[in-house]
């Protein structure tokens, strides 16, 4: 996948950073559409289409049908690919990046009054919560980010015309795709089909096992428009 970078990579690592900080009840991904979609059709058949190395890939097959369940949702049903109206061609890939936190370091003036240099008597000892002077320096700590993105192109078997282009990406700090993946099929398709040039974020909450909750998904749209995704690699760097 040939993504541009630069605003939806800053937002990415926005995200990674409210992830260091423990914001890890939910997963925030980042979707563009492209849409010609008429909405007039009631024969929604296709089949997956395979490239290269995808062709007798088993990672293929688990993400292929990842995707089957999200497009059974409205009404889609595989077929055979000579009675397929639609083609659904899948690119996925992850990236590995750095992302540098700067964190306050603090000096404890009282250690004899207690844990975190406050009287027992009282929650902040008449100080506030690190004593009078606040953090006595900064501390810059690197952690690694892991870029997930997939990208669903549906074609019209006959003419060849691209009807949908869909595409998620998220950062978390687990390198693996298989992991991101029910993530980004699902948030990329809530709602099909989204309108042209739809750019959002779609908030999935986790459960406790580190799967999908079963919480209904909530969307934040964003105000931006056309913002194309980032680039990444099929290798973690």
């Amino acid at each position: 996948m040939n993504f541009p970078i630069k605003a939806l990579y800053r937002w990415l690592l926005m995200l990674a950073a409210l992830w260091l900080a423990g914001c890890t009840t939910y997963v925030q991904t980042q979707v563009t559409a492209f849409s010609d979609w008429s909405g007039s059709d009631t024969t929604r058949t296709y089949a997956f289409a395979r490239q290269g190395e995808q062709q007798n890939s088993i990672e293929q097959t688990t993400y292929e049908a990842l995707v089957a369940n999200e497009l059974s949702k409205y009404n889609f049903r595989q077929a055979p690919d000579a009675g397929a109206r639609y083609q659904v061609a899948l690119a996925y890939s992850v990236r590995g990046d750095l992302i540098t936190v700067r964190q306050p370091v603090y000096y404890d003036p009282w250690p004899m009054y207690g844990p975190y240099g406050r009287p027992f008597w009282g929650p902040w000892g008449g100080w506030g919560g690190y004593g009078p002077w606040g953090p006595t320096g900064y501390v810059d700590q690197s952690y690694p980010v892991y870029i997930h993105a997939l990208q669903i192109r549906m074609t019209d078997r006959q003419t060849g015309r691209e009807v949908y282009k869909v595409t998620a990406v998220n950062s978390t700090g687990d390198p693996s795709l298989y992991q991101a993946m029910p993530y980004l099929t699902r948030s990329a398709l809530a709602d099909f089909p989204l309108g042209n040039g739809t750019v959002r974020t779609v908030t999935l909450p986790v459960d406790k096992n580190g799967g999908i909750s079963n919480e209904t998904a909530a969307s934040l749209n964003s105000s931006e428009r056309g913002v194309p995704p980032a680039p990444a690699s099929k290798t973690v760097e």
